[in-house]
């Protein structure tokens, strides 16, 4: 399976920071010794064109993230502190997620081992993300005539709200959020189908819930290709995640989702999305089981596993 990554995904942050930084470093090197991927696997990004950055986010914005010039209100609502490091880790994780979806539109399925940073909005960040690297993606790829419909699968706990905002005029992306309903972001944005669900939500009601929407949504959409953002905080112990879905739940999820995606014939972009578990390990842990079931439904595992 081909997956997008860079060592520079992984910056260092100021100690005792909640942002599991070293998941990304850590779920490379799950998905290496598991054989899940191969050095031949691994398309190494370099840092995104501004040109395609402009495609959603302002100028005015990428000009203060370019230079560190956010207000301090503005990096408090990011909630990282701005580093050219994180600047330019930024920057590689859309490229990433371009090279993912330019990839699966190849090969029927491909990953971006970081991505996912749906909380962005075109003039600010939030929640950890900097950059759209979806809404990014999805206008270069519609820009180029690789795709004119795009479906995205939001199932991190917490609701996209800066890809809901981006695209909530534009009837060729549909968005569809299955969400802690009382999480962050306190005041939602209209994605195109949201679903809230409440605190302590567990396996039955979770899995019940997506097996009832996530068909209709893949067939009012009528996509070009998926987006899916497989966050992990849905899992019970999660710090900010108030869920309580099991790890055997969480594996019957993503195996819902990839089969239902790969029957349905079309394209899958794979993304992390958020996870805070205890440690930055268990969080990788959590993002590798998409990567295994993957595997197990694409049928598109290593070349290095399968020759030695």
């Amino acid at each position: 399976m081909r997956v997008s990554y860079h060592p520079d995904y992984f910056v260092e942050l100021p100690d005792g920071h909640p942002f599991p930084m070293a998941k990304f470093p850590d779920l490379y090197e799950i998905l290496m010794k598991e054989g899940i991927i191969g050095r031949v696997d691994v398309m190494r990004p370099a840092e995104v064109d501004l040109d395609l950055l402009r495609l959603v986010h302002t100028e005015d914005y990428l000009w203060k993230l370019s230079t560190g010039n956010l207000t301090g209100a503005e990096e408090r609502r990011l909630g990282i502190p701005w580093s050219q490091p994180l600047w330019r880790r930024s920057r590689l994780a859309v490229s990433g997620t371009v090279n993912a979806a330019i990839m699966a539109l190849q090969d029927g399925i491909a990953g971006n081992l970081a991505g996912g940073t749906h909380h962005a909005y075109p003039d600010h960040g939030q929640g950890f993300c900097v950059l759209n690297d979806v809404a990014v993606c999805i206008r270069h790829l519609r820009k180029l005539g690789l795709i004119r419909r795009a479906l995205v699968i939001d199932l991190d706990v917490h609701q996209g709200n800066g890809t809901a905002a981006i695209f909530d005029r534009d009837p060729d992306v549909y968005t569809f959020s299955v969400h802690g309903e009382k999480n962050f972001p306190a005041r939602k944005a209209r994605s195109t189908w949201d679903v809230g669900l409440p605190c302590g939500t567990g396996d039955d009601r979770y899995l019940d819930t997506l097996q009832k929407t996530l068909p209709k949504a893949m067939s009012e959409s009528e996509p070009d290709c998926v987006f899916y953002l497989a966050g992990v905080d849905p899992v019970e112990g999660d710090r900010y995640g108030r869920m309580g879905l099991t790890k055997a739940g969480l594996e019957r999820r993503e195996r819902f989702v990839l089969d239902t995606v790969k029957t349905s014939g079309l394209p899958l972009v794979l993304l992390l999305s958020g996870g805070y578990a205890a440690t930055p390990a268990e969080t990788a842990a959590l993002h590798a089981v998409a990567y295994r079931v993957a595997v197990d439904i694409f049928e598109t595992r290593s070349l290095r596993a399968a020759f030695g």
